[in-house]
């Protein structure tokens, strides 16, 4: 049975951070707290912990796996900003908004066939540092099944995925307790693929207000 780490969310513990890192360098995956669910991370630069994700999961591999970040300025490690994406962050970062944005030139080919990926800063101090210490990017998809129950809490990711992960580290419920929103700015065009705890509204009346 993997280990089960206590932690706060918004006041890191350099242990709990110290473990966590060590099992995802060493290709392993972590259940960890965001604001929005409880999330897998894991490296996205290696292939093989890559495709555990996915096994874990039972997810199709023809749909990308979200990447959260430890600095809004780590989304260069994946992605080709636009002025549009820096809109959205700015706004909405840290905090519930995946953005989809043209993938950076000479990635990995097992990241290449993706395509346009989704990144977001999570607003959890903790996992932010996670991430920080692990290069600046980590997988960052729901700990559940997919199209099982999202998890709000660590025992709701244990419930679906067991000893299948290396480490739980439980925060307590999340603050908001549902997915993040998915918008693509892939060619400049503002696209809500997927609403969640931010409204569609209000990513259009963000850039609204920008414009005027």
């Amino acid at each position: 049975m993997p280990r089960i780490l206590e932690a706060d969310c918004y006041c890191p513990d350099r242990r709990v951070v110290e473990e966590a890192v060590r099992t995802i360098r060493a290709g392993g995956i972590v259940v960890a707290p965001t604001d929005t669910l409880y999330g897998l991370l894991a490296d996205p630069f290696n292939p093989r912990a890559v495709e555990r994700v996915y096994r874990v999961k039972k997810r199709s591999r023809d749909k990308p796996l979200p990447i959260l970040l430890g600095e809004s300025h780590h989304a260069i490690l994946l992605v080709r900003p636009s002025s549009i994406f820096w809109r959205l962050a700015l706004r909405f970062w840290p905090g519930p908004v995946t953005i989809v944005e043209e993938a950076r030139p000479g990635l990995p080919s097992h990241l290449e066939r993706w395509g346009p990926m989704g990144v977001r800063l999570p607003d959890c101090p903790l996992t932010r540092e996670i991430i920080r210490r692990s290069g600046g990017a980590l997988i960052g998809t729901s700990a559940n099944i997919s199209g099982g129950k999202g998890p709000v809490t660590v025992y709701d990711a244990n419930e679906q995925l067991g000893d299948l992960v290396d480490l739980y580290i439980d925060a307590g419920p999340t603050r908001l307790g549902r997915p993040s929103t998915v918008v693509s700015v892939v060619g400049g065009s503002v696209e809500v693929l997927r609403e969640g705890a931010v409204r569609r509204e209000q990513i259009v009346g963000a850039l609204a207000d920008e414009d005027g």
